[in-house]
């Protein structure tokens, strides 16, 4: 009889805290197993490497980030509240998949250079390429300042971001809504183009 698919996704959100805590060198499939409470030949019976259950980790994470991000943009938002609703995803990704995305931020620039995960190179060039639109069409649309040095905001905005993984918790005090909101007025008020003086009557 196969695993069930419910047993498959306890064993990847197990392996995800080990690779997290540990980090993918120090992993092997004897720890993966530990903490799952199983021998390690009963884990190969589910995957057949540990670059296969990481790959999958890494995937799965990636796929319903792409799923989200695209919604977003195909809404049709103006640059300032596409800017809101990718940043607010990320926050709920990282409420979500917390491990795999640490994962994603120690490991991807290592393992990207193996052909098997190619997958996280060309995920990072559309991330930045995202990114980098949506700032460039709020300027253009006068949203954003206009001397506004985009990739270093792009930089800014994204490791301001995804850093909150090494620290969030999902059963702390505010929502991912809440410290997206919080991490949005900081953001917002530093690029956003300011109001037009009033006119001041002598």
């Amino acid at each position: 009889m196969s695993p069930s698919p419910e047993r498959r996704r306890e064993l990847l959100a197990t392996a995800a805290g080990v690779f997290a805590a540990h980090g993918y060198d120090a992993t092997t499939v004897r720890r993966i197993a530990d903490a799952a409470g199983m021998l390690a030949g009963s884990l190969y019976y589910h995957f057949d490497s540990k670059d296969s259950i990481v790959e999958e980790i890494l995937r799965g994470f990636l796929d319903e980030l792409w799923g989200r991000y695209d919604t977003v943009l195909a809404a049709g938002l103006g640059p300032r509240d596409t800017m809101r609703a990718l940043v607010t995803e990320s926050f709920r990704e990282i409420d979500r998949h917390g491990p795999a995305v640490a994962i994603y931020q120690k490991e991807s620039k290592a393992l990207a250079a193996r052909e098997r995960f190619a997958f996280l190179a060309a995920s990072q060039r559309k991330f930045e390429q995202t990114w980098l639109t949506t700032l460039q069409e709020g300027v253009a649309a006068g949203a954003f300042r206009a001397d506004l040095d985009i990739r270093l905001t792009y930089r800014f905005v994204r490791d301001t971001v995804w850093v909150a993984a090494s620290w969030y918790r999902p059963d702390g005090r505010h929502s991912p809504e809440e410290i997206a909101g919080e991490y949005l007025a900081m953001v917002l008020d530093g690029i956003a183009k300011p109001p037009h003086p009033q006119h001041v009557r002598s």
